[in-house]
């Protein structure tokens, strides 16, 4: 296939590249990007001409939509449209009926794994789109990754994404508010760690994201947070599962209270350090 791949940052990049390695012909374009391991355009209508394929890796809605508007009438028919942004559903399902409108298919795939998982190609997508669509896409999506889940129509991909991300927020300042109480309560880290994960309070933010240093090697803790999934998109995810609450009146307290928590966490450490690192500001409060 003739995969056109717009926006290549951190993710983008990466699952470009994959693409590349495993045969398929990709050109990029990205406004910002000057170098890749792929083939650069230089605009996003050069990149999409002749694609079979079109991915897109965006910041937001607002991006996505606006590159949709100018991109799809210039596609040739028949043409998949690929989002793996994580953007609004009502902006998913906006995008995808752009593209059906013009005879193409089009999915919403975002993703979870983060750079480590699209540096190993096992990246986890939730898909929304006919059946048709996930099929043509789904080829794809396995060079990038190691699952891809059907979720439903279009934009329940982006619905899964969410609730996702929202209880993984959630869950995250539980473990740390553990960690917290347990110091002020004069338990070892690796002791509270080593209850805690055997018994009924295990989970992943525990098990493997551990907010701790210590416990679990591999967890951004260990390399002062860096790497992993940013404070600032576990803010902007628990942000979108907010709107889609309000927009359907669905009551979700700890959601809110999460997205509040991570606000005020971001504005006082900024946007960069794994969403792990909450826990230093839970235990400053304590001390």
């Amino acid at each position: 296939m003739t995969v056109a791949f717009l926006g290549l940052g951190n993710m983008g990049g990466l699952m470009a590249a994959n693409l590349l390695r495993a045969g398929e012909k990709v050109v990029g374009y990205d406004p910002v990007v000057t170098e890749a391991e792929v083939p650069l355009a230089e605009s996003a209508a050069a990149a999409v001409s002749g694609a079979d394929v079109v991915i897109t890796m965006l910041p937001s809605g607002r991006h996505v939509l606006d590159v949709y508007r100018e991109i799809v009438p210039l596609a040739e028919p028949g043409t998949v449209f690929l989002d793996c942004s994580t953007i609004d559903v009502a902006d998913a399902r906006a995008a995808a009926e752009l593209a059906s409108a013009a005879g193409h298919l089009a999915v919403d795939a975002p993703v979870s794994g983060g750079v480590v998982g699209a540096q190993a190609a096992k990246l986890t997508f939730m898909v929304g789109g006919a059946a048709e669509a996930f099929a043509a896409a789904e080829p794809l999506l396995r060079h990038m990754g190691a699952r891809q889940v059907h979720c439903g129509d279009s934009g329940a991909g982006q619905a899964a994404k969410i609730c996702n991300n929202m209880l993984l927020g959630i869950s995250m300042i539980g473990v740390s508010e553990a960690f917290a109480l347990g110091q002020r309560l004069g338990l070892d880290d690796q002791v509270l760690f080593d209850v805690a994960s055997t018994a009924s309070g295990q989970c992943w933010s525990l098990t493997t994201n551990c907010p701790v240093p210590g416990p679990v090697p591999a967890s951004p803790a260990n390399r002062g947070y860096t790497g992993g999934f940013a404070s600032g998109l576990m803010l902007k995810d628990l942000l979108l599962a907010q709107a889609a609450a309000d927009a359907h009146g669905v009551p979700t307290s700890l959601g809110r209270h999460a997205a509040e928590l991570y606000a005020a966490f971001v504005e006082q450490d900024g946007p960069g350090r794994d969403f792990s690192a909450i826990v230093t500001s839970l235990r400053e409060e304590t001390s």
